[in-house]
């Protein structure tokens, strides 16, 4: 398919200028601009359409030089997973990679966001070069016999054994297993010249800041509003003036890597040093519950985290939080109950009353419920579990990203977050704090 006519030259007077970019045509006058595209042929247009390199914004194309990491650290909305998208199908079509993955915090994610999102990898292919996607074998199948396999980071052991030329990953600050870059990255080593891009939201991490300090990554920044044109006007009316000049903001829509709130309790450096692959054989666990009043888009998030000790030390051992009706929470809070083998789920009850036990007795009768009311302020809860942590008696197996963010970032005075509430509970019922008052149910 040829794209003859859309070059530098061309005699008609609707000719915008060149080289052709969407910015070329938005400079238009809109009737100069339909004069314009009514003279291409249904062909050339689809052509265009697809042609990457015209429409992108010069930080969305691959970097020049002899790099082993892109790095796109970029802010909500910038179109980080197009971008990825993009890089994934040039390589293939190129003929450069044969073999790739993609992977994501989790194996919805990878499905929903990266393969068959609106900038995904079915998304950004034209119809005449689409893959054959068999979503059970977690593959993409191209025309040149290229494959693209999809790897959830939830689970790094799938990453040993299998060899790549090529490696797209998404939202590396929020993998529950940093270690499983590593394991993916020892498998990059078919081909002459192995890449990866990563695209991700910024966060103060080891693992972004040891891909910073490397001499074989190329660092890409850029903000949420370099893509204002391709976002909703309400994410900046709403979303975006909400949190403009806010650390979250500065985080998430500027995408700025900023060092721990010095007024926090807790800080990364302690919960970095005290992190764990595995927990030993529990003695008592626990699942806390911050329970949200309401469930619709824009609520808190229901807090649930479940946590043991062992002797005198505290292990957290997952955070199931998530936005949902009270079934649904409290169906994921009795599952994690069965699941870790736990003896108690303590719920919070300043919000809802017995109802909250009353939605989780409906779902199992049996489980032992403790209900906690709180009647001292956030603070006075939540230092004595801060200090189990400087005394290096508290230890996350595994990450939990959205959970440290919150304790890193919360600081006395504040509204205090979902997760970091049930991570007290769940904490102060293990060690016997007593900073509040609490009844059998």
């Amino acid at each position: 398919m040829s794209t003859a006519g859309l070059e530098a030259g061309q005699s008609s007077s609707a000719t915008p200028p060149q080289p052709l970019t969407i910015d070329c045509l938005l400079s238009l006058p809109p009737k100069v601009r339909d004069e314009f595209l009514s003279t291409l042929s249904e062909e050339t247009k689809a052509v265009l359409l697809y042609q990457w390199e015209r429409w992108a914004r010069p930080n969305q194309l691959p970097p020049p030089g002899d790099w082993r990491t892109w790095l796109i650290l970029a802010g909500r909305g910038f179109g980080k997973t197009r971008t990825g998208a993009e890089f994934v199908r040039a390589e293939i079509e190129s003929g450069r990679c044969r073999r790739m993955a993609v992977i994501a915090p989790t194996a919805g994610d990878v499905r929903d966001v990266m393969i068959e999102g609106e900038s995904g990898l079915l998304a950004v292919c034209p119809p005449w070069n689409r893959p054959h996607y068999e979503p059970s074998k977690r593959r993409l199948t191209w025309p040149n016999g290229a494959l693209v396999t999809a790897y959830s980071a939830d689970e790094p052991e799938r990453a040993r054994g299998p060899q790549h030329d090529g490696l797209w990953a998404d939202e590396i600050a929020s993998w529950r297993y940093p270690e499983a870059w590593d394991l993916f990255m020892f498998g990059l080593r078919l081909g002459n010249n192995p890449r990866a891009v990563v695209t991700t939201t910024p966060k103060p991490i080891p693992l972004v800041k040891e891909l910073l300090a490397s001499p074989t990554t190329t660092v890409t920044r850029g903000s949420s509003y370099e893509n204002r044109r391709n976002l909703a006007p309400a994410f900046f009316q709403q979303i975006v003036r909400k949190y403009e000049g806010t650390r979250l903001g500065r985080q998430e829509l500027l995408a700025e890597i900023l060092d721990d709130n010095p007024g926090a309790l807790w800080t990364r450096q302690i919960i970095e040093e005290n992190r764990v692959v595995k927990a030993p054989d529990l003695e008592r666990v626990v699942v806390a519950i911050d329970p949200a009043v309401t469930a619709e888009e824009g609520s808190a998030e229901t807090g649930i985290i479940v946590a043991g000790s062992a002797g005198d030390r505290f292990y957290v051992r997952d955070d199931r939080s998530l936005r949902a009706s009270p079934k649904a929470w409290a169906s994921a809070a009795v599952t994690a109950y069965h699941t870790f083998g736990g003896d108690r789920i303590v719920a919070e009850v300043n919000n809802g009353g017995d109802m909250v036990l009353d939605t989780i007795r409906n779902v199992d009768p049996e489980v032992s419920l403790r209900k906690v009311t709180a009647t001292r302020g956030k603070q006075l809860r939540a230092e004595p579990i801060a200090a189990l942590y400087e005394q290096g008696r508290v230890h996350h197996v595994g990450a939990f990203p959205e959970l440290e963010d919150q304790m890193c970032e919360w600081e006395p005075g504040m509204e205090s977050p979902d997760r970091l509430d049930a991570l007290v509970w769940a904490l102060t019922e293990l060690s016997g704090t007593v900073e509040h008052r609490w009844e059998a149910f």
